[in-house]
């Protein structure tokens, strides 16, 4: 026992005793840390606050930390017809959950093939896929061949359908599959007689979770941010996304304070405008952050993954 106790002394009066002026570096930098983080998260607190505050003490005093009258006036407006944003939410997190879906799968499956090198046509499916990243028939093509040919015109298929295949992605997802999939397990796969599907899924996909939460993370926002393709596609309102609903009642109300400061019309009622665009950002921003801490360990990984080797 005395034994035991002296290796724990010896040990412990063995350890790399820190330099004042090492204890000084953590400490600058968990002081330049603690700013960096509290720049970053700033902004979000000073929206939160100005959308529960009093439409004129913004205009008169700007922004800040701390909510200025407070009052849910601005929240009130936005969610004076309830039903209508509650079906936008629900467009929303359909296609947004859906469309990643689809989205990750067809990327994935195209990065498979230019990931093999066995594959014959890999260079020239690689040319045309670049080839697209040059050159594209703008946004009135698309609009005529989803339209005139596709026939999505007011269907919900039109809202994941034009950003389901994305080539950025597909060379990402690539060069990940080129760090973190050796060769030699898919030669040892097919050696014991699994097919390209079985490898696909049994092999790749597994490896791949970490670049599979950070590419769909960026697609899930892109989906979920998007509100052209409804102005485009979409005519029934029950159809729309919320960010589009959003969108033109925003509009709405800043017509109608332009008919009524042209003296037209009295307005009835004071349209809390600025603050309604900052509970706006809150109600579109708020899933996404309650979201990002559960993938925040793949999105990290999968970013810095091929960063360094070894």
């Amino acid at each position: 026992m005395e034994n035991i106790v002296k290796i724990k002394k010896k040990s412990a009066s063995n350890k790399i005793k820190r330099s004042s002026d090492d204890i000084a570096v953590d400490l600058i930098g968990g002081i330049l840390l603690f700013l960096c983080g509290f720049v970053a998260i700033l902004p979000f607190i000073m929206i939160a606050a100005g959308s529960v505050s009093n439409e004129k003490e913004i205009i008169a005093t700007g922004y800040s930390v701390l909510p200025k009258g407070f009052t849910l006036d601005a929240y009130k407006y936005l969610f004076s017809n309830a039903d209508q944003v509650i079906n936008g939410y629900k467009v929303t997190v359909f296609v947004s959950f859906f469309g990643t879906f689809l989205s990750l799968n067809i990327i994935t499956m195209a990065s498979f093939v230019l990931y093999r090198k066995d594959f014959k046509a890999r260079n020239v499916i690689s040319f045309f896929f670049y080839f697209t990243t040059l050159f594209n028939g703008g946004m009135v093509a698309t609009y005529i061949f989803a339209v005139r040919y596709l026939g999505i015109k007011d269907n919900l298929i039109a809202l994941f359908l034009p950003h389901m295949f994305n080539v950025f992605y597909t060379i990402v997802m690539r060069s990940f599959m080129t760090t973190t999939v050796p060769t030699s397990i898919i030669e040892s796969a097919k050696i014991d007689g699994a097919n390209d599907l079985k490898i696909y899924f049994r092999i790749v996909l597994p490896l791949l979770k970490p670049a599979l939460a950070s590419v769909g993370m960026f697609i899930f926002l892109s989906y979920w941010n998007d509100w052209s393709n409804s102005m485009l596609y979409i005519n029934s309102s029950e159809k729309v996304s919320i960010q589009y609903l959003l969108y033109k009642t925003l509009g709405a109300a800043a017509n109608y304070e332009r008919v009524a400061a042209a003296g037209d019309v009295a307005l009835s009622v004071e349209l809390p405008t600025e603050t309604f665009k900052l509970a706006m950002t809150v109600v579109t921003i708020l899933p996404i952050v309650f979201v990002y801490p559960f993938v925040q360990k793949y999105f990290v990984r999968g970013i810095t993954v091929g960063a360094v080797k070894g």
